[in-house]
């Protein structure tokens, strides 16, 4: 109980907490896209990452995600094709599109920053999820502030917010306890 205690604290703090610290990169954390368009929810985490990236925050954009197996596309590719639509170059944007879960963009997203030279990054992701991101990239030896979008469409939904919080200690329980595991 004080587990799920503090992690809900944490969670609230993560989600609460806007870092916009100039650093090397800005991560996007993917989330579902439709045939090469981003879902509302990741539109507007790709939103959030353009007004960063427009606002100095950093020089580069890294975009994430894979793609499920029906897919035609990456939510990387749909990520950056959007991106670019909105005025990002092409040359400042990186993609990891092999991944699937948060845990495998972050250890990828943790080996591109390395190539690229960069140790800090900022993430972005919706509220809810930024407690988990900057665990797991810190873990991943990412230097990592976050910056959470604040027009996520599950923000103003009651309901997808206590079902995304329950996802997310759900998700950081079996994080932990995969830590502790030899």
């Amino acid at each position: 109980i004080g587990f799920l205690a503090y992690s809900g604290y944490r969670i609230w703090d993560a989600a609460t907490s806007d870092d916009r610290a100039v650093v090397g990169a800005i991560v996007v954390m993917g989330a579902a896209q439709y045939d090469g368009r981003p879902s509302p929810v990741f539109a507007a985490r790709l939103d959030h990452a353009i007004e960063l990236y427009r606002d100095g925050v950093a020089p580069l954009l890294v975009v994430t995600g894979g793609k499920h197996e029906a897919d035609r596309t990456t939510e990387a590719a749909a990520a950056r094709a959007y991106a670019i639509d909105h005025g990002v170059p092409p040359e400042a944007i990186i993609g990891e599109d092999q991944s699937r879960s948060t845990l495998t963009s972050i250890r990828s997203v943790a080996d591109l920053l390395r190539e690229a030279d960069v140790e800090r990054a900022v993430f972005v992701s919706d509220p809810t999820h930024m407690y988990r991101v900057l665990r797991q990239a810190g873990d991943a030896g990412i230097t990592a502030t976050g910056s959470p979008t604040t027009t996520s469409p599950i923000m103003g939904d009651p309901l997808a917010i206590a079902d995304a919080v329950v996802h997310e200690l759900g998700a950081l329980v079996a994080y932990s306890m995969a830590l502790e595991t030899p």
